[in-house]
């Protein structure tokens, strides 16, 4: 096992989650299992949270995945009929046109929604995973130019996504309820970029990527299933992306 990414995932989570009883924001993907496996071992009280349309990816492979963790688990079903609506107004809340700052924003919006009703006041996420050891498939055209495309690459996707969860908690901010990403820490971040680029992705085929991560998976018991899955982004998953498109051409 590697026991020093391990340990820097710990550390990251210390350093920045004071509460003791903690929602997780949960796909079943090898990201958010982890995070929650990890949380728990530390000693947090935890709670998965998933959201998504009915039987949405996300939705059905959140249960399968908890059916082998047996977490304590709260899904909310997105309302196609409320749905516009809700877009319409976090739009407003994070004026930003970008579709991904959307998608991810009415994502968190749900996810903070459904803590709110648990009585939860934090939620973690594992942003920062896919954007440190090249979860998204962009890096495989990345690869195909060199490693220093790849650097870019990672410093534009965290500057990105930085700036993008303040917009997020101000969406969740509504229900009383932050979102923190303990792996956008800057010690983690520093830590992260040491592993060689040619650890984290092997060339342009490489369909699952993250293999310091679904090793560490792998050895700290994670199930299989969750360690190997390929990357599906939440605004997929959830079936948010497909629906917001939709809402906008019938606007």
């Amino acid at each position: 096992m590697n026991k020093q990414l391990l340990d820097e995932m710990e550390n990251a989570v210390k350093e920045t989650v004071t509460d003791k009883k903690i929602g997780v924001a949960f796909s079943g993907g090898v990201d958010s299992t982890l995070l929650a496996k990890l949380v728990k071992d530390i000693g947090y009280n935890i709670h998965l949270l998933t959201i998504g349309f009915q039987d949405s990816h996300d939705i059905n492979f959140a249960k399968e995945v908890n059916q082998i963790l047996n977490f304590p688990h709260s899904i909310s079903e997105i309302d196609p009929e409320k749905f516009k609506e809700v877009s319409q107004k976090i739009n407003q809340t994070i004026k930003s046109d970008n579709l991904s700052w959307n998608e991810n924003s009415i994502a968190f919006y749900y996810v903070a929604e459904l803590a709110q009703k648990n009585e939860l006041k934090t939620v973690v996420t594992a942003n920062g995973i896919d954007e440190l050891f090249c979860g998204y498939n962009s890096y495989r055209e990345a690869i195909e130019k060199g490693e220093a495309e790849v650097v870019n690459m990672m410093n534009d996707k965290l500057k990105n996504e930085k700036e993008m969860m303040v917009a997020i908690n101000a969406v969740t901010a509504e229900f009383g309820v932050t979102m923190i990403q303990p792996f956008l820490l800057p010690n983690f971040i520093e830590y992260a970029k040491k592993i060689p680029v040619s650890e984290k992705i092997h060339g342009q085929d490489d369909m699952q990527r993250k293999h310091p991560i679904r090793e560490l998976a792998m050895d700290y018991g994670i199930p299989e299933v969750a360690a190997k899955k390929q990357k599906k982004a939440l605004q997929y998953g959830s079936q948010i992306h497909k629906s917001l498109l939709k809402s906008r051409k019938t606007s």
